[in-house]
Order: C-alpha cells, then sequence, then structure tokens
C-alpha cells in the first residue's frame, strides 16, 4: 500500500507536466488538483472537522499534509482554532487571525483514497479544460470555424473543433441537409456561453452572417475592406439577397462578388447547398435601395411613411406576382433586408385607390365646407385629407391654391373650424349619452370620433379598453386611423393600474 510519502518526488512533477500537455491547460492547475485529491484524502483519514491542506513543493516535488490552526480570542471551534495564550507559547509572535500549522504524518493512499483522488484530479481537469474552452471561443463569435460531425441527435449536430465540441441546433441547418457522421462541416458561430455542464459553442447555418463571412472569404475585395456588405437577408436552403457597396468607384461590387464565370458566388451557393443568392447595390437613397432590394421585379413607384416605417411600393400589373415572389418570399427578403415594412400593389389597385380617396374627400369637404365640386377638387389636388388640415392651415398656403385669394382661405378656413366645433360637441355629447367614462376619454392617441366608436362598442371603462386586443382596438377606430405599435402602447397604457394592484397586493404579502 503506497503512502505519500513512497511516490517519487521527481515523477509527481513529471506526470503534472504530461497532463498539462495533453490537456493543453496550465501545470499550476493540475498541481492544484493534486493537491485538493491529496487534501481530500487526508481530511477523511484525520476527520472531516479538521482545516487539512495539502502542499505540493513546485521544484522539488515533495509532498506535506497540514493542519491549520487560526489564533483566535475566545475560540469557537476548537478543531480549527487554538487560543492565543497558546499560540504565543509556540510562537510569541502570533497575533489573532494568524495561522498556526502542523505537519501530519504521511497518509495511506489505498483503493478507496485512490480512487478519490482519481476523482477529484478529473473533475478539476474537467473545470480547467472548460474554463480554457470558453476563454479560447468567447471572443471568436462571428467567426466561421470547421469541425467534423461527431454525432447527430434527433437533428441536433454535435461538431468536434479539435479543442472543443459546438452544437448546430436543428432550427440551425440548412433545411433538406443530410449530415452524417464524419463529414467534415463549416458553420458561423453566433452564441457561446458559460453553462455549468461547461461552455456552450453554438453554432449555425442557417444565420444571415453566415453567408456574409462565406463571401468575406471567397472576395478578396470584401475582406480588405474595399467592398462592404451593407445588409444580408435569407431564407435559408432557397433564396437570399445581400446587399453591396464599393468604397472604390473603380471597382464594381456585384462583378467582384460574382467573379470570373460566377466562380466566386458559386462557391458560396454550393456551400448554402443551392440557395440562390441574389446580389443587389446598396444605396443610401432609402426609396432606390427598396427599388434595387426587389430585383428582379421593375417598380412604378414608391410611396414612403417614415414615422410607420411602411412603405408602398407601385408595380406594372404584369410585375405583381415576380415583385412578391413564390409564397411571398421576394417581398419578405426585401423588407429584411432594407428593414422597412412593403406593402406591394398594381397601378391597377393604386389608380382605383386613388380615385376612390379622391371620391371620399371631394364629398367630405363638399358637406363640410358647404362648397362645389371645384372647390372641394381643388382642395384634395393640393394634398388636403380632412377638415382639420384646412383648419390648422396657414391662410398664406390656402390662398395659394390656384384660383383662390386670402378672402376664400379665410372663409374655407372659417367653415372647417366651425364644422369641428359642433361635430366635436356633438361627439362629446354622445359620449355623456354612451356613458364613456373619464379616464378613458383622457387616454393619449384617442380622438373624439374614436372614443364614440368605441363607446358605441361597448367599450366605457378603462378595464374595457385594457381588455381589447391590439387588432381589436384598430378594427374598431379604423385601421387606417392607428398602427399597429399605437394601439399596443394605448392598451398598455390602460392596463397600468393592473399591474400596480398586483405590485401592491405583492408588497402587502411580503409585510
Amino acid at each position: 500500500m503506497a503512502t505519500t510519502a513512497d511516490i517519487p518526488r521527481l515523477e509527481m512533477l513529471q506526470v503534472a507536466d504530461m497532463v498539462a500537455r495533453e490537456k493543453g491547460i496550465e501545470r499550476e492547475e493540475v498541481l492544484e488538483a493534486m493537491e485538493q485529491a491529496i487534501q481530500k484524502a487526508g481530511r477523511a483519514k484525520y476527520g472531516l472537522e479538521h482545516d487539512i491542506r495539502a502542499e505540493i513543493d513546485r521544484k522539488t516535488g515533495e509532498i506535506k499534509l497540514l493542519r491549520y490552526m487560526q489564533v483566535a480570542d475566545p475560540v469557537e471551534n476548537e478543531n480549527t482554532q487554538v487560543p492565543l495564550v497558546e499560540a504565543q507559547r509556540r510562537n510569541p509572535e502570533a497575533q489573532v487571525g494568524d495561522f498556526l500549522t502542523d505537519e501530519l504524518p504521511p497518509i495511506d493512499f489505498g483503493r478507496v483514497a485512490a480512487q478519490t483522488a482519481k476523482q477529484v484530479i478529473t473533475q478539476r481537469m474537467r473545470e480547467s479544460e472548460r474554463k480554457r474552452q470558453y476563454e479560447e471561443f468567447k471572443d471568436r463569435v462571428g467567426e466561421i470555424v470547421s469541425g467534423v460531425v461527431k454525432r447527430v441527435d434527433y437533428g441536433n449536430i454535435t461538431v468536434d473543433l479539435q479543442r472543443a465540441e459546438g452544437v448546430i441546433r436543428r432550427d440551425e441547418t440548412i433545411p433538406r441537409e443530410s449530415l452524417r457522421v464524419n463529414d467534415r462541416v463549416r458553420a458561423y458561430i453566433f452564441d457561446v456561453r458559460e453553462e455549468p455542464r461547461g461552455p456552450q459553442i453554438f453554432l449555425s447555418r442557417s444565420h444571415p452572417q453566415f453567408m456574409a463571412k462565406l463571401f468575406g472569404q471567397e472576395v478578396p475585395e470584401i475582406y480588405d475592406g474595399i467592398i462592404e456588405i451593407k445588409a444580408v437577408a435569407r431564407d435559408p436552403g432557397s433564396r437570399a439577397k445581400i446587399a453591396v457597396l464599393s468604397h472604390d468607384s473603380a471597382i464594381d461590387p456585384i462583378g467582384a462578388c460574382v467573379g470570373m464565370r460566377g466562380s466566386r458566388v458559386q462557391a458560396v451557393v454550393q456551400e448554402l447547398q443551392g440557395e440562390k443568392v441574389d446580389i443587389i447595390p446598396w444605396s443610401a437613397d432609402t426609396a432606390n435601395f427598396i427599388v434595387n432590394a426587389l430585383a428582379p421585379a421593375e417598380v412604378s413607384k414608391v410611396l414612403m411613411d417614415e414615422e410607420k416605417n411602411k412603405t408602398e411600393v407601385v408595380v406594372p400589373d404584369d410585375q405583381l406576382s415576380l415583385a412578391i415572389g413564390r409564397r411571398g418570399q421576394n417581398v419578405k427578403l426585401a423588407s429584411q433586408l432594407t428593414g422597412w415594412e412593403i406593402d406591394i400593389m398594381t397601378e391597377a389597385e393604386e389608380s382605383e385607390r386613388r380615385q376612390k380617396e379622391t371620391r371620399e374627400r371631394t364629398e367630405l369637404f363638399k358637406a363640410a365646407l358647404d362648397v362645389d365640386d371645384v372647390i372641394a377638387h381643388l382642395l384634395v389636388a393640393e394634398g388636403y385629407a380632412a377638415v382639420e388640415d384646412i383648419s390648422d392651415s396657414a391662410v398664406e398656403d390656402l390662398a395659394g391654391v390656384e384660383g383662390f385669394d386670402e378672402e376664400i382661405a379665410s372663409e374655407l378656413q372659417r367653415r372647417a373650424r366651425e364644422f369641428i366645433e359642433k361635430r366635436d360637441a356633438e361627439l362629446a355629447t354622445r359620449l355623456e349619452e354612451l356613458g364613456v367614462e373619464e379616464d378613458v376619454r383622457t387616454t393619449e392617441g384617442l380622438t373624439l370620433p374614436m372614443l364614440v366608436a368605441l363607446g358605441e362598442k361597448g367599450v366605457k371603462t378603462r378595464d374595457d379598453l385594457a381588455d381589447l386586443a391590439s387588432d381589436e382596438l384598430r378594427e374598431i377606430v379604423g385601421e387606417s386611423a392607428m398602427d399597429n405599435d399605437t394601439a399596443n402602447a394605448i392598451i398598455m397604457k390602460a392596463r397600468e393600474h393592473w399591474f400596480a394592484a398586483e405590485d401592491g397586493a405583492a408588497e402587502a404579502a411580503k409585510a
């Protein structure tokens, strides 16, 4: 039966060096693990209640097993503390808080103790290796790595990266791609997390940046920064769009990415399992960028609403299916690429809608302002959409309409204000009749016509408003009158008192 004293000193250091080289970790960490293993065996023999520590001399390999006793006054634990008087008999300079050490006899490494020591060392090695892996990969997020498929579990793929393992979850693989054990695979590191079971390196082959990085590897101009990838959108395994910009006017960014006879783009397509890639020029002009993004479809007109980040794109009638794409793919990718919500309509649909809006606004102005067809048409043609637009407009602006003068402009503005005052008075009376409560009336973002519409649908209290979903609210007040974000904000504001009541109940329960 071997004792700690029987283990050749230099052999201990040689074993530490060998393990450190094999595992790729520091020699000091291996020696600390060995010390912990010997310390655990020592506590098992002399008592777990004692503060027993092992020390290995880093030069000679000599092993010492020491019992530590802290100087205390008064003593609270006789197993780990020693009175100040007794400590000063042993060392006159001892003070409270100092430690005294007693060297213990070498321990017998029996079968159980040896097994325990092995487990401790193995555990420490694992922890050190996990720490090394995390430190090595945490700064590599955004890189492409290459590895070998180690195993496939229910669509989740474990990849051997030599010094670590990565995981490609099923939803991060390219659809219909079949990877088998021992296949070599490239993937994009999109996240590295330190978890109790070790660092988790998450890989992806469906991430948009995987394609961008592949182009960076295939196109030297991108690697050198001459060409910049501004945006990427993918429908993995099917189609993708990539927007590029050249910082050198002499270099065509699309031609450089395509390569001689398409060699560069084909190398990327092959890696992406045949995914079709549209390379488009990026433009600082948002309207031009949207037109480019919808290629190969032709665009007639772009109408943009910057507040809502929405755009309506008008295309020739025969280009509608091409603009939308199979299962809406083309417009969806263009929307992802530009960051704008895109609605597609044909020239015929746009013309019909414009005519309908013109008719509705003309009839509104005729009724509200008591004017004839000609004046109503002139107002609509100048872009006035509501009676409020005329009421709030400057007289000089109204007088600038063809055929108008200041007298006509002032009269139109007076009639508009009278109409609004009368309408608002009628709406306020109607609100009283409906019994819409004050806390609903004062909700920011809701106009009088909206409040009446809500009251007529039975939404009269703050709780009634809070119970609505955003699409329900928009349906009641008119979808054109409010976007989804505004509707959500109004509903969440109405729900604030619910959360306050919950918080109050929680505080009361704690008290």
